[in-house]
């Protein structure tokens, strides 16, 4: 048996025309697809953003209720190590740079054999003294690096996703006939800056067109109309580069008759605010559908279904590594929570009543793919602590101030008998939630979350959800205090 992941970042599920996206969006190959697969209509995220979704994919279990960012504990699992060491071989090629930060480096060595490809956003890749030529209606802050990449990537391959997916595909074009393997493939597009060739800006009318505006600062939208438009038609136009990947991807499968014995998996971390709701971005207390609910398609020649959508409520960054495991004849490890989704991929049988998501620190979604409820901490944001070994965030080593507040908390259930570091985290993510009521939305009727709901007997039972929920993830007790919710 293999298997290929299909991973892109921030990919909106609203652009997507399979999913009834923006009209004009070129993406014929994700509709392609779409025929060949199961589409799920109702999958969400779980921990947020790139690297607690990456933990997750690895662990089969949340991180947002116990770490930030961060690299893989030594009491987790690895989904891709597992099958590893059970002797299937696992490939992983990637332009996700995150992955070789200090908050991401032990990721890719649970794999067999990895490539990485630079130079994407603000990777630290070429060196260059000289200030690079960054146009002046670029806010420079922050953006230095990025703008010294681009004078490398300028023709069709040399953009980092192409080279990633070429190399996906010579993996597969070597090793198709091959025993058991699982190739990862993921690009860090269609993530911001959204840069892409002019073989698809072309695709666009405004895309490319200056002043240039790809890259939007995480804030409120003040942009014009005018402007709006053309940063959409930038990720337009990056979307139909991953489009255009993909579609070899597909080739390849139809090439080597792989369908008979091949899982596809295509799925994405997150989706990204493009200005609705009048925001950029993520990274928000509130995560809105078009960050949170994700596009997620999967071929199982097991089943055999291509071309039918799923109902069942799914979340890719736990169910996979339980679900790709049972593929390859392994079982999942008692930590896991997430769900083999064997099931619902053939007879779209549920694998859970409801759904829990978010960022370490910051507001509790619940969702049982009818409705979402969206709970803030209470006006202080705390207490909240932070649980791990690993004490790095993104791109840097703990201050060493966080270290004169650190408690050994006994074992939990997941850490394999291994005593964990809890550390004080103050203030705490969110802010002043002082007089801010909680959220409950209609994701049938009204999916662009609108008109919040006064239905108390709907949130109450919205609420027993997130409890159960806390209580099968081993939230510890800071997390309900913080939330105002009894244990």
């Amino acid at each position: 048996m293999r298997a290929i992941v299909v991973m892109f970042d921030s990919l909106n599920r609203h652009f997507l025309p399979c999913y009834g996206g923006v009209d004009g969006v070129v993406a014929p190959n994700f509709q392609r697809l779409a025929d060949r697969t199961v589409t799920f209509d109702r999958s969400y995220v779980c921990s947020m953003p790139c690297m607690p979704a990456r933990r997750d994919f690895h662990t089969g279990r949340p991180n947002f209720l116990h770490r930030s960012w961060g690299p893989l504990e030594p009491f987790d699992d690895s989904m891709p190590e597992i099958l590893r060491n059970s002797g299937v071989s696992t490939h992983l090629v990637t332009d996700h740079y995150h992955y070789f930060e200090d908050g991401g480096g032990t990721y890719h060595p649970r794999y067999s054999t990895w490539q990485f490809f630079r130079g994407q956003e603000g990777d630290p890749w070429m060196g260059q003294v000289q200030e690079p030529l960054i146009p002046p209606t670029i806010n420079a802050k922050g953006r230095r690096q990025d703008w010294v990449n681009r004078q490398f990537i300028r023709e069709e391959p040399q953009f980092p996703q192409v080279q990633t997916f070429a190399a996906g595909l010579d993996f597969i074009e070597r090793n198709h006939a091959e025993g058991s393997w699982m190739l990862h493939i993921e690009t860090f597009d269609p993530h911001e800056p959204f840069y892409a060739p002019d073989t698809f800006q072309k695709l666009y009318p405004h895309a490319g067109e200056q002043p240039i505006f790809d890259w939007p600062e995480y804030k409120d939208v003040t942009e014009s109309p005018e402007e709006i438009r053309r940063l959409r038609a930038n990720y337009a136009a990056v979307l139909s580069m991953c489009d255009a990947q993909l579609g070899k991807v597909l080739d390849a499968m139809d090439r080597h008759d792989m369908w008979k014995d091949t899982m596809l998996v295509v799925w994405t971390d997150h989706g990204f605010l493009l200005s609705e709701h009048d925001r950029w971005g993520k990274n928000i207390p509130n995560l809105w559908n078009e960050i949170a609910h994700t596009p997620f398609f999967v071929w199982d020649p097991r089943s055999g279904c291509h071309g039918q959508r799923r109902q069942a409520l799914v979340q890719p960054s736990i169910d996979l590594p339980p679900t790709l495991l049972r593929f390859f004849g392994k079982e999942p490890t008692s930590e896991m929570r997430g769900h083999d989704l064997a099931q619902a991929i053939a007879l779209d049988a549920p694998v859970r009543e409801a759904a829990i998501f978010g960022y370490f620190g910051m507001t509790a979604h619940c969702t049982d793919g009818d409705y979402m409820y969206i709970r803030h901490p209470h006006s202080s944001g705390g207490p909240l602590d932070e649980y791990t070994w690993m004490t790095t965030s993104m791109r840097a080593r703990w201050d060493l101030k966080r270290f004169r507040d650190v408690r050994l908390e006994l074992p939990m259930p997941f850490t394999k008998g291994i005593t964990v570091p809890r550390l004080n985290v103050f203030p705490a993510n969110d802010g002043d939630f002082s007089g801010v009521r909680h959220l409950l939305f209609d994701q049938v009727r009204d999916h662009g979350q609108a008109q919040p709901l006064d239905r108390p007997d709907i949130e109450a039972r919205m609420k027993e959800h997130l409890v159960s929920l806390l209580h099968d993830y081993h939230a510890p007790e800071e997390q309900f205090q913080r939330l105002g919710i009894q244990r």
